[in-house]
C-alpha cells in the first residue's frame, strides 16, 4: 500500500492519540488550535520526533514502528521527505539554484544543474537562478523552498504553514500555484495550517486535531456538513450547534427544539424516544422566507425568529436570528437580498430549517480518534 499512514500514542510529555492516512496524489490538511499536536505529528513523520507508541509507513516502507515490543526508526535522511517550513529555511549564502542543487545528493553531479533549473522553472522562477535569498521576495523564497523540497524526489511532502509569512495576495497566488503543481506529482502531501479557508481550498481530506487527538478525518464537504461532535463543529468554526430531544408524534419521530418539533431526514429513526442529542445545521440549509410569505412546506421546518444582529461584509450580510427559547441561528445572505427583504434589527422573520441538512450528534461524546470509517492499520 502506497498510502502515508500515521499513528501516534503517548500520555506525555506531549499527549497524543492521533491517526490519519493520506493517499498518493492527495493533500491532507491537519487543522486545530495551537497546541493540538499538528507540528509534532509533522515532526513524527519526518523522523524529528519519536512518540512512545505508533507507526509511520509510506509507499510500503516502515519509517517508524513502536508497538508490541518492537521499535524501529529510520533517520530523517533515510525517509525521503520533502519539507517546506514557514520561514523558508534557505541557506542565505547560496543562490536559489545552489539551494535547490543541495537537495540532489541522490543524483549524479552532472545531472544536478539541469534538474535544478527545471524545478525552478516549474515554480515560475526562471531567470532568478543566480539570486540570493535576500534578493528575493517572500513569495519567491517560498517557491525556492518548495522547489528544493521536490528536488529530493520525495515519497511524501510536508508543508508546515508554508504561506503564513507572506501577504494575502502572495498567499493566494502561492496556493493557486501549489494546486497546479499537484497535477505534476503523485505523492502524499500533508499541510499544517490554521487557515480553514486554505484547508478547504487545497485539501482533499481534512483531519481535525485537538489536544493531540485526531477527532475526525474526511473531505471538507463531509466535515462541514456532518461534524462528528459539537467539539469538531466548534473547531471548524461552525455555528448553529444546538441541543434537542427525540419525541414521538402522530406524524412520526421529531426533534424537539424549544417549542419547535423539527423533522429530520436521516438518523432520527435509530434514536430512542426521550434521548437528548446535539444537532447541527449548515448555514446553507437555513432559508429566509420572503417578506410576508412564510412557507409551510413539508420537510422545511418553518420557524419564527427575531433579527438580533446584522453585519454587512461587502456583498454578503451575516444574519443572527434569536428564537423564542434564546438560541441563535446564524447564516449569510447576499446583501442585496437583505435589502430587498427590508431586514432590520428587531424584526420578526420566518426561516426554514431544511430537514435534509439537520445533522444529529451525541449530546456527550468521549473524544477519541475517529477516522471517518477508514481502517488505518
Amino acid at each position: 500500500m502506497d498510502d502515508l499512514i500515521v499513528t501516534a500514542q503517548q500520555a506525555g510529555p506531549i499527549p497524543l492519540n492521533a491517526s490519519f492516512r493520506c493517499a498518493p496524489g492527495e493533500l491532507l490538511a491537519l487543522v486545530g488550535p495551537s497546541g493540538s499536536g499538528k507540528t509534532t505529528l509533522l515532526r513524527t513523520i519526518a523522523g524529528l520526533y519519536q512518540p512512545q507508541q505508533g507507526r509511520v509507513s509510506c509507499a510500503g516502507r516502515e519509517w517508524f514502528l513502536a508497538q508490541s515490543g518492537q521499535r524501529h526508526s529510520l533517520p530523517p535522511q533515510a525517509r525521503q521527505i520533502g519539507m517546506v517550513f514557514q520561514d523558508y529555511a534557505l541557506f542565505p549564502h547560496l543562490t536559489a539554484l545552489q539551494n535547490v542543487q543541495l537537495a540532489m545528493g541522490h543524483l549524479p553531479r552532472a545531472k544536478r544543474l539541469e534538474q535544478a533549473v527545471q524545478w525552478l522553472t516549474k515554480v515560475r522562477l526562471e531567470g532568478l537562478e543566480a539570486r540570493y535569498p535576500s534578493e528575493l521576495s517572500g513569495g519567491q523564497r517560498q517557491r525556492v523552498a518548495l522547489a528544493r523540497a521536490l528536488a529530493r524526489e520525495p515519497q511524501a511532502l510536508l508543508l508546515d504553514e508554508p504561506f503564513s509569512a507572506v501577504d494575502q495576495v502572495t498567499r493566494r497566488r502561492l496556493q493557486r500555484e501549489l494546486a497546479m503543481l499537484r497535477q505534476q506529482i503523485s505523492i502524499p502531501i500533508i499541510l499544517v495550517t490554521h487557515d480553514l479557508e486554505e484547508a478547504t481550498a487545497l485539501a482533499d481530506q481534512i483531519c481535525v486535531l485537538h489536544n493531540g487527538v485526531s477527532l475526525q478525518q474526511g473531505t471538507p464537504e463531509a466535515l462541514f456538513r456532518q461534524p462528528a461532535s459539537p467539539l469538531v463543529a466548534r473547531l471548524l468554526d461552525r455555528h448553529n450547534v444546538f441541543s434537542g430531544e427525540v419525541v414521538e408524534t402522530d406524524a412520526g419521530r421529531r426533534l424537539q427544539w424549544g417549542e419547535w418539533l423539527l423533522e429530520v431526514s436521516e438518523g432520527i429513526a435509530q434514536c430512542e424516544v426521550g434521548e437528548s442529542l446535539a444537532w447541527y445545521l449548515p448555514p446553507s440549509d437555513i432559508v429566509l422566507h420572503r417578506r410576508g410569505r412564510p412557507s409551510q412546506g413539508e420537510r422545511e421546518n418553518p420557524v419564527a425568529a427575531t433579527v438580533s444582529e446584522m453585519v454587512v461584509l461587502g456583498g454578503m450580510t451575516s444574519i443572527s436570528l434569536r428564537v423564542s427559547h434564546g438560541d441563535m441561528l446564524r447564516f449569510d445572505i447576499a446583501t442585496h437580498a437583505a435589502k430587498r427583504n427590508q431586514l432590520s434589527l428587531g424584526e420578526r422573520v420566518h426561516v426554514s430549517l431544511l430537514a435534509e441538512g439537520i445533522h444529529l450528534m451525541p449530546a456527550q461524546r468521549t473524544q477519541t480518534a475517529s477516522h471517518n470509517k477508514r481502517n488505518l492499520l
